[in-house]
Parts: C-alpha cells; sequence; structure tokens
C-alpha cells in the first residue's frame, strides 16, 4: 500500500486528505498495534492525546480518541499543549504511546497525527508501518468493561511549565528576574504555557500572537514571521524576544536591537553554556548540513566538534542518541536539549538562553556574536532531474566552485526528497560571491539536468 506516513507522522489538508474517518482508522489501528506487542504495567495499555489550536484539531482529537477507546486502550486527555509537552507527559506519566495531532508551522488548513513510543520518543518506523498495514482490517471489537476509559488530564499548562522551569539552575530562586522578554506564541500550542513557565522563572514577559481562535495559528506571526516580535522588542525596550511555532517545537529569537538570532546561533550559544559547565557530552554539537559554515568556524575556535546530518530534526535525534551527544537541532529553530528533552522544544530552549544572558551579563547580542554568519544563497532549480546529480561536469563544476572558494565558504547540492527540484547553496565570505558562485553552479545544473522530453 501507499505508505501515508511521512518524516513526522501523517499530515495534510484537514477533512480532505486528513479527514476524520482517517484519523479514527489511525486510532484504532495504532491501539491495536499496542495490543499485539503487550507488555503492559496496567490492565489495558495507556495513550495520552494532544493538540495545537487548529479547529481542525478538535474533531480530529476525538476520531483519534474514539478508535484508541473502541480498541480497548485508556486515554488521557491533555487537550491544547505543544508537541514536547506530550512528549513529556508520555514519559511522566508512563503511557504506552503518545498521540500529537498537529502541523507544526503549517498554514492553518494543514492537519497532521504524529504517534510516540513510550518515553516520548519518535516512534519507529516499523511500527508506522505495522500501524499502515492494520488500517482498515477486520478486528475483533471488544465490549463492556474492554473498552477504553477517556479522562482529561489536568492542569497540564501548570505541570508543564514547572517542568520546564525545573531544568534551570536554581528553578525556586526566580533565575530570569529582572528580564523583560516578548514572547510570540504564534496563535498556538504555546499561548498559555509558554508567557507562564517564563512567569515562573521571574522574567517580565510582553505576550504577542496569544489569543488563538481555531483560524490564526502561524499566520503572519511566530517563528516564520518575526516581523511583529521585532517591533515588539523595540516597542518595549525589552532585552530579548522569542517566537515559537504552532506546536512549539521550534524557537527563533531577536535581541535588544531588533536583529534575529537563528537557530545556528542559539545553537553555538547552548553550545558554549554545556561546554563550561562541562555537560555538553564528548564536547560535540549535531547541526544540519545546512547549518552555516560560520557555526562550524566558532565552535572549532571554542574546541567544539560539530557533526552535520541531513536536513530534519529525526536525522539530528538519531545522531544524538547514537553517540550520546546532549546538544542539536537546526538552523530553523529546532534544538534538542537532550539531557531534558526527546524532541524540540521551544520553550525550553528560550528559558536556557535567557538563563546564559544572566550567568555571564550579556545581552542576546553579545552572546550571538560568538559566532559569525557567512552570506548564504539559496536558488532552487526547478524542472531537472534531481536523481543524477552525479553528472560528471556538474561534479566537475561543484569542484571548481569548491577550489575557488576554499576553506572560507563552501558548496551543496540537495535534491528534493519529492520534486522535480535541486537546491544549489553557497555561502562564501561576501554576498556578491556568493550569489555569484551559487548562480553559475544553477545554470550548469538547468543545463545538465534538464527533463528531456519525447
Amino acid at each position: 500500500m501507499t505508505r501515508i506516513f511521512g518524516t513526522d507522522g501523517v499530515r495534510g489538508l484537514a477533512n480532505d486528505k486528513l479527514t476524520a474517518e482517517l484519523a479514527l482508522d489511525l486510532g484504532v489501528a495504532a491501539a491495536r498495534v499496542l495490543v499485539e506487542h503487550g507488555d503492559f504495567d496496567r490492565p489495558r495499555p495507556l495513550a495520552v492525546v494532544g493538540r495545537d489550536t487548529r479547529i481542525s484539531g478538535q474533531f480530529l482529537e476525538h476520531a483519534v480518541v474514539a478508535g484508541l477507546a473502541a480498541a480497548g486502550v485508556d486515554v488521557l486527555r491533555l487537550r491544547v499543549l505543544p508537541t514536547p509537552g506530550v512528549a513529556y507527559f508520555t514519559d511522566a506519566l508512563g503511557a504506552d504511546v503518545g498521540v500529537v495531532i498537529s502541523a507544526s508551522h503549517n498554514p492553518m488548513p494543514d492537519n497532521g497525527i504524529k504517534f510516540l513510543a513510550r518515553g516520548g520518543v519518535k516512534l519507529d518506523d516499523a511500527l508506522e508501518r505495522e500501524i499502515e498495514e492494520h488500517l482498515g482490517q477486520e478486528w475483533d471489537r471488544p465490549t463492556g468493561g474492554a473498552v477504553g476509559r477517556v479522562t482529561p488530564y489536568g492542569p497540564t499548562v501548570e505541570e508543564y511549565a514547572a517542568h520546564l522551569v525545573g531544568t534551570l539552575d536554581a528553578p525556586d530562586s526566580r533565575p530570569l528576574e529582572g528580564l523583560t522578554v516578548v514572547l510570540d506564541c504564534a496563535h498556538g500550542a504555546a499561548s498559555k504555557v509558554g508567557p507562564h513557565a517564563l512567569r515562573l522563572a521571574g522574567a517580565t514577559v510582553i505576550t504577542i500572537g496569544a489569543e488563538p481562535d481555531g483560524l490564526n495559528i502561524n499566520d503572519g506571526c511566530g517563528s516564520t514571521h518575526l516581523d511583529p516580535l521585532r517591533k515588539a522588542v523595540l516597542e518595549h525596550g525589552a532585552d530579548a524576544g522569542f517566537a515559537v511555532d504552532g506546536d512549539a517545537d521550534r524557537c527563533l529569537a531577536v535581541d535588544h536591537t531588533g536583529e534575529v538570532v537563528d537557530g545556528d546561533q542559539i545553537m553555538a550559544i547552548l553550545a558554549l553554556a554545556l561546554q563550561a559547565s562541562g555537560r555538553l557530552a564528548d564536547d560535540t554539537l549535531v547541526a544540519t548540513v545546512m547549518s552555516n559554515l560560520g557555526l562550524v568556524q566558532a565552535m572549532a575556535a571554542a574546541g567544539v566538534t560539530v557533526r552535520q546530518t541531513a536536513v530534519g530534526d529525526r536525522y539530528v535525534l538519531e545522531d544524538m542518541r547514537a553517540g550520546g551527544y546532549s546538544l542539536g537541532g537546526e538552523q530553523s529553530g529546532h534544538v534538542i536539549l537532550r539531557d531534558h528533552a526527546t524532541t524540540g522544544d521551544g520553550l525550553l530552549t528560550a528559558l536556557h538562553v535567557l538563563q546564559r544572558m544572566v550567568a555571564t551579563g550579556s545581552t542576546l547580542q553579545g552572546l550571538a556574536s560568538v559566532m559569525t554568519r557567512l552570506p548564504q544563497v539559496l536558488v532552487n532549480v526547478g524542472g531537472v532531474d534531481r536523481t543524477r546529480t552525479d553528472d560528471e561536469a556538474l561534479l566537475a563544476a561543484v569542484a571548481e566552485a569548491e577550489a575557488e572558494l576554499g576553506a572560507s565558504g563552501r558548496v551543496l547540492l540537495r535534491p528534493s526528497g519529492t520534486e522535480p527540484l535541486v537546491r544549489v547553496m553557497v555561502e562564501a565570505p561576501t554576498a556578491e560571491q556568493a550569489s555569484g558562485v551559487a548562480n553559475r553552479l544553477a545554470d550548469v545544473v538547468r543545463e545538465r539536468l534538464a527533463v528531456e522530453t519525447a
């Protein structure tokens, strides 16, 4: 059958590709896979289910919960909560599975369903395939007392905020006292818990993008639209601003001058903080191939090794687990503090960056200056055969460009996984040189990888 699980669960246009019927079937199939694998510490398996603020999340949540309970799984409804919050409660409550209903930074009409295994980690690909194989199959329906019980769980906001603040050094002393922070919640899942956590840690909080109505999630706000955050930071004279996305698994920042601090800079700040306290495992940071060369150079100067994986937080997390590393992430703002979380957590990231500001007495601008971002140019070349990037003439052109840039820049060709598209990324000491090299290589890609027509 055609795979419906992507790299981050099942996603699509709600009530079109992602219907209530599919959500119900996924709940049943997931429950059956759970039951078949057995090994429970209770009479029935336990699931926790949380969602973001999209209007479609309400009916999708009810459908998934109905499927789980109908197939004999007890369900705790967490209601609106960030994705990393659902992961936390999956672990903290000893649940056998966690379910997140969210499409993260995608526009409001989209939605998604993602399953988490025990401990709040991503479900193995093999188990996702088993769930797919069970879709639409006949099954023995439990009756009477054998069906699952559905119970609201709370207070999730207070518990999760306390957990986040508890990861800081001396959390009971209001460690962020004296800082004024703007938080853009993207009208999403962090709208309540985000401001609560920052205030619990002692910060003065100005909140924007925290009035979800089911329709406005990620709409001109949050980590994909930073202008409102920049304006608010400057207007209020705040020390810093942070923006999360709809499910708060990523975070970008703005310093007191309104300058953006991206995921690479945030990782650099946190790597040095962990290194200073002896908690940066193997003095290693895990990033992706899209991270700026400036990050690699800055970390090398500080004695930190940067490992680079394929693009996607799942690949970062896989490498972190395999090597036992404590910090990883992406330029887009997914940052994983593995000592405290099993996934990217935007609020956790913001709290630890603010803690570093207090510990050093430095501004966010000062902390971010540890790395200098090289100008980066990305050219998307469409209408080409993405499977032929090993073309000899193209490889020769790439080698020539790399020789020109030397150690002061780099070239990356990335074929799309789904479209007839090749991405050409170039970093160089100047924007002019980066643009010139990128456009020259893009022309070679168009010429050499042109799709042949009959």
